[in-house]
């Protein structure tokens, strides 16, 4: 197995996080080869992002461009060419699709019910993201459980019975403080949108930044309920109370 040299900046119980996350991801390499990072670009998915690259894993990485992601998201891409010499994978929405849509319930449908917003979302996130894992044997995400109430009993790993292969979680169990000392410790590169008040970031109309005291998925979808804000991806994802997280640990 190949040594991982941990910065010496990284305290103890970082290091031993980073370790153990190097770990995970070789260990799903292993056992499925051909595993892939399904990253949003935002901080957890980079944290997942830069221990792929920096560890040599061959594990492809790639995202869902969905039409109406920030510009500030689409320049993570820039970043992670630069930072790595890496390209990730685009996966589009099909386009004749996207028009039909937009022709029959206008182009902002989503505000009007969860039905039409769901129906957005399986058409620019959720087919290309079936597209993205056709044929493999697993996927890895960034979820963690703190996250909001979806994703409160999200396992490490888990058989994903909405997309038929096997899933990894690699920080389910993870602080957004854990996230951001990793992230600052080692130069990281992420979205900007996280240092405006984004935590959590989607498409550009149904994302807003956080009020004060709001838990971190509160700027998903803000005009539905709480036990909806999830697009799909992540359909199998158990509802359960959870207090509001708060965003100890952001720059």
């Amino acid at each position: 197995m190949t040594t991982i040299e941990l910065p010496p900046e990284l305290e103890a119980g970082a290091a031993a996080r980073w370790r153990e996350l190097i770990e995970t991801l070789a260990d799903a390499r292993r056992r499925y080869p051909d595993a892939a990072l399904a990253s949003s670009l935002a901080a957890e998915d980079m944290v997942l992002t830069h221990a792929i690259f920096d560890a040599g894993l061959d594990l492809e990485v790639f995202t869902l461009d969905t039409g109406r992601l920030h510009a500030e998201t689409l320049g993570v891409l820039d970043a992670i060419r630069q930072r790595y010499g890496r390209e990730v994978t685009i996966y589009r929405p099909d386009a004749a699709a996207v028009d039909a849509h937009v022709a029959a319930h206008g182009a902002y449908a989503f505000y009007e019910s969860v039905e039409l917003r769901k129906a957005c979302c399986q058409i620019r996130k959720v087919e290309p993201l079936k597209r993205a894992l056709a044929g493999r044997g697993a996927w890895i995400t960034g979820q963690r459980r703190a996250q909001s109430a979806t994703r409160g009993e999200l396992a490490r790993e888990e058989q994903d019975a909405t997309f038929g292969l096997y899933k990894f979680n690699p920080l389910a169990d993870w602080s957004e403080a854990e996230v951001w000392t990793v992230i600052r410790a080692q130069g990281i590169p992420y979205n900007p949108l996280h240092d405006q008040g984004y935590p959590s970031i989607g498409c550009e109309p149904c994302t807003r930044a956080l009020r004060p005291g709001e838990d971190l998925r509160a700027g998903r979808w803000w005009w539905e309920s709480s036990d909806s804000k999830e697009c799909g991806l992540h359909a199998g994802n158990r509802v359960i109370a959870i207090a509001p997280v708060g965003d100890a640990g952001r720059p």
